[in-house]
């Protein structure tokens, strides 16, 4: 295990210079640079300060697995929520990802449907039109967009994907604020 890595990385994460980092644990810049490049070891009680002002519990910081993350998702891991009765299918490309920042799912609306209608929230959107034409009523005002075209937005107001032709659109949506 990198230590001094680990370190760094959280220090990153949490937006601190070395010298910030140095400031909050009563340390010099320099002591923290020859940490994170392993060229010296810690106290213990130093290594904890340090790992109190990262905001990580020893137990944390040696648990490999919280440090891992999935990159790749194939295409069997995805999850296909047939509701077109309703109008639409849903594939969600990302298992689980109502628990992350960004949801991506791709909705298949039939020709003349509708997407259920979203209240405001704190969600940025991104929807990319994949195939055929798509429009979006953001409050009062409707936008439309063709293969290759896209919408961003911040859902502060009531919004909902329609699709008003008479052949299938396929969007890809990336939102955040999980709320699909």
């Amino acid at each position: 295990m990198d230590i001094g890595k680990k370190i760094k990385d959280l220090r990153r994460q949490k937006n601190l210079t070395q010298e910030e980092l140095g400031e909050r644990t009563d340390l010099s810049k320099g002591y923290i640079s020859q940490l994170e490049r392993n060229l010296c070891s810690p106290s213990m009680e130093t290594f904890f300060n340090i790992l109190e002002v990262l905001g990580s519990e020893p137990s944390d910081f040696f648990n490999e697995k919280l440090y891992q993350q999935k990159i790749y998702y194939p295409e069997s891991e995805q999850t296909l929520y047939d509701e077109y009765d309703d109008g639409y299918l849903i594939n969600w490309l990302v298992p689980d990802s109502n628990e992350y920042d960004m949801e991506p799912v791709i909705i298949t609306l039939k020709p003349d449907a509708e997407y259920k209608k979203f209240e405001p929230s704190l969600s940025e959107s991104f929807m990319f039109v994949l195939q055929g034409k798509a429009s979006i009523r953001i409050g009062r005002k409707e936008y439309e967009a063709c293969t290759g075209e896209s919408f961003y937005f911040k859902a502060n107001e009531s919004h909902q994907l329609f699709n008003a032709e008479q052949a299938e659109a396929k969007v890809l949506i990336v939102a955040t604020e999980s709320y699909l």
